[in-house]
């Protein structure tokens, strides 16, 4: 299908000590939303790269590469400073110390229960013995298995708040405890080795500089902060955690601060609102996809443009504030629920007249106004280009971009069937949520009729105003169940037209809607089709796109399809669908799944079995909400050199399209990376990617928060101080 590029910037967030129990929240606790902020020549620093920084009494000092030293004024202004700041003498090994080895030291701190000072050098750990001795000698660092650890390049030494030595080296890091050492390696979760520095945080938390970026140690997990949405530089040649937890590094290209900001998720969700209402709703009638930055990383001047899925995320997006609206009631979520609907409307509308109208209910990709260049220029020498060396089946064909009957919109067809799963998954939300009154109900029963009798009238296909069917527009039982370019279809196709005429007859009261829909099961096994949505070629493979829409149908089908053997299927169906899925952590396919099984067992000739989501999903869920940054911009990100990551099977990594080289893996734990170390506009995208590109030119909508936070809350997954 549709695979738009997927990307996004930003700051990661999780309050320590938050995991959840597979219970919803009984009330909506706050976290650490870590928020970045980096400092350069503008800021009053020079122009020279930073090796130091240094933090004393609330004060922040940073030195340059000539040796100067500057203090931070406020927030966001730096000054020099003559000489050295105060107690940075303190900080290092003294001279006499010093010559009594003969390695090069790279860190020193002072033991704070006896004030004994102890190197990390290129010899090893060294310590000294006691407070007046002249002298260090070796540490010795000694595992249960007798092997001796430490014993050169040692690259980095600190005490954490809890009064645990912690050390680090290529082998790995180790870590002084109540009851001995304790080691750490990539088997156990470190992502990286080449580290620089050690500074000690809040309550145990321990930040390791490198070579590549930050590591960090937060109640027995380890997190990584990489790229240019986290650090000026990714070699950081220092590190130092201040009295508030916030984060401070010096590297080569200035200096930077992980800021600790205290949040919920409601007010998270109402960052994300915000966002959308003043930079990415596109025309009067409010598209949702995602913008263009002409200067990366600089919001104040925005590129709007169109997508090919303008009515897939308009309808997702559209589908949170109904969810938002029903879980607390808030009027600004039902007038945003009134607007997705009126924009999806006009997209059948804009259809019908003109020079080159479409037949009746059939709807566009999206708009964009006559005022700007003709969006047809130039395409049918691409899209020839593309069926040759692509897609064969690709449409080529005149215009692409119609003109509606009132001359001020171009509509764009070969509509995809990614939209229709996206309307039928909004429109019965809508209509059970918000829709009020007797003429909004209305409006709703019209438009899903139009769209659903087009699909009756053309024999189960999407027909544009050529008079044939769109690309990805079939779901006819000749095509699905006996074309050999359809096969691979038949299963997403067939579960998708039977969530379509479930919904047609719930908001119309049509029975005819139904008749159809067992005719399609008893005559052309549509049910059967639809228990296997797609061939998998194991974890992470396949098109994401197609997931999305199949969650986004199973909810649907699975909410208006009374209890029965046929119901019991789709469960079934689902169950599947949900388990290839829940190591990806996604919280819109856990609420969705979770919220349709719940207390439910189906039957089959083995026996009755419980279809319960089981093991972390909802902790899964939890943790990616709050993980999500918060600036939606798409800055590059690697993954596939860290030292906790599997690589997934070469046959896991081949596009439906073409040989796909990028790298995918995952954890060792067999989970995809955390939210906060990839990028993605929208749920399609692949989440066993490890390397993303961008260059914070591109801002995504929070849709991808905004859907599952409010769908949890609707579902009591969540419960926020306005929720159920």
């Amino acid at each position: 299908m549709n695979k738009p590029i997927v990307v996004c910037l930003a700051l990661f967030s999780l309050w320590p000590g938050s995991a959840l129990s597979q219970s919803p929240e009984s009330s909506e606790p706050s976290f650490i939303q870590e928020k970045v902020q980096f400092f350069d020549a503008t800021s009053g620093l020079g122009q020279e790269g930073f090796d130091t920084i240094h933090v004393h009494l609330g004060t922040v000092h940073a030195r340059d590469k000539s040796l100067q030293w500057y203090h931070l004024k406020d927030d966001s202004r730096w000054e020099t400073q003559p000489g050295v700041p105060e107690a940075w003498e303190t900080t290092l090994l003294p001279a006499f110390l010093k010559e009594s080895l003969s390695a090069v030291v790279h860190q020193a701190i002072r033991r704070k229960e006896d004030g004994c000072w102890i190197a990390a050098t290129s010899h090893g750990l060294y310590v000294q013995p006691f407070p007046e001795s002249l002298s260090m000698q070796r540490m010795l660092v000694q595992d249960a298995l007798g092997r001796q650890w430490a014993t050169h390049d040692v690259l980095g030494i600190t005490q954490d708040s809890l009064g645990r030595l912690w050390f680090a080296t290529r082998a790995g890091v180790g870590c002084q405890t109540s009851t001995g050492w304790q080691f750490y390696t990539g088997e156990d979760g470190l992502p990286y080795n080449e580290f620089t520095q050690i500074s000690a945080g809040l309550r145990g938390e321990v930040w390791f500089g490198t070579t590549k970026g930050l590591v960090r140690f937060r109640n027995g997990q380890w997190g990584y902060r990489q790229g240019k949405r986290w650090v000026p530089n990714d070699i950081i040649q220092s590190v130092q955690v201040d009295h508030h937890g916030h984060v401070w590094v010096a590297t080569q290209t200035g200096i930077g601060v992980i800021r600790q900001q205290t949040m919920t998720l409601s007010e998270k969700a109402a960052h994300y609102e915000h966002e959308i209402e003043t930079y990415i709703k596109r025309t009067p009638f409010g598209y949702i996809s995602e913008v263009t930055l002409p200067e990366a990383g600089v919001k104040e001047r925005i590129q709007y443009h169109d997508s090919d899925n303008d009515g897939l995320w308009t309808s997702m997006y559209g589908a949170g504030e109904c969810f938002a609206f029903a879980a607390t009631g808030n009027q600004d979520a039902a007038r945003r629920a009134h607007q997705a609907f009126r924009a999806l409307a006009f997209l059948q509308e804009v259809t019908q007249g003109g020079s080159h109208p479409a037949p009746k209910g059939y709807v566009a990709r999206t708009i964009r106004s006559t005022t700007l260049p003709d969006p047809n220029d130039g395409r049918l020498e691409r899209d020839k280009r593309f069926a040759k060396e692509r897609d064969s089946l690709w449409k080529v064909y005149e215009p692409r971009w119609p003109v509606s009957a009132d001359g001020k919109w171009y509509w764009k067809s070969d509509t995809s069937s990614d939209e229709l799963d996206g309307h039928f998954f909004f429109y019965p939300l809508y209509y059970d949520l918000v829709a009020q009154t007797d003429d909004e109900k209305m409006a709703v029963r019209k438009v899903v009729a139009a769209l659903m009798d087009h699909l009756i009238l053309h024999d189960f296909q999407l027909v544009d105003h050529t008079g044939t069917v769109t690309r990805w527009g079939t779901y006819r039982p000749e095509d699905l169940n006996h074309h050999p370019d359809w096969w691979v279809e038949r299963g997403l196709k067939s579960l998708s037209m039977l969530a379509y005429l479930a919904v047609a007859s719930h908001i119309t009261g049509d029975a005819r809607y139904l008749e159809i829909q067992q005719r399609l099961i008893q005559d052309h096994a549509y049910d059967t089709n639809a228990m296997i949505y797609k061939i998998h070629r194991g974890l992470g493979s396949g098109n994401q796109s197609d997931d999305e829409m199949a969650f986004m149908c199973y909810y649907s089908l699975l909410k208006y399809t009374p209890a029965g053997s046929f119901r019991d299927r789709m469960l079934t169906s689902f169950y599947a669908a949900w388990r290839n899925e829940a190591p990806e952590g996604n919280p819109f396919f856990h609420f969705a799944y979770a919220s349709q099984v719940h207390g439910t067992e189906v039957t089959d000739p083995w026996g009755r079995y419980s279809l319960m989501p089981s093991g972390d999903w909802l902790k899964d869920s939890m943790n990616t909400l709050k993980g999500f940054p918060l600036d939606r911009l798409n800055w590059a990100s690697q993954n596939s050199h860290r030292l906790d990551i599997m690589a997934l099977p070469p046959n896991n990594s081949i596009d439906l399209l073409q040989e796909d080289t990028r790298l995918r893996g995952h954890l060792k734990s067999g989970k995809v990376l955390p939210v906060e170390n990839t990028h993605f506009n929208h749920w399609n995208t692949d989440p066993w990617i490890l390397d993303y590109g961008g260059s914070g030119n591109t801002l995504a909508s929070g849709t991808v928060f905004l859907l599952p936070y409010y769908m949890g809350l609707y579902h009591g997954y969540i419960r926020g101080e306005s929720g159920r």
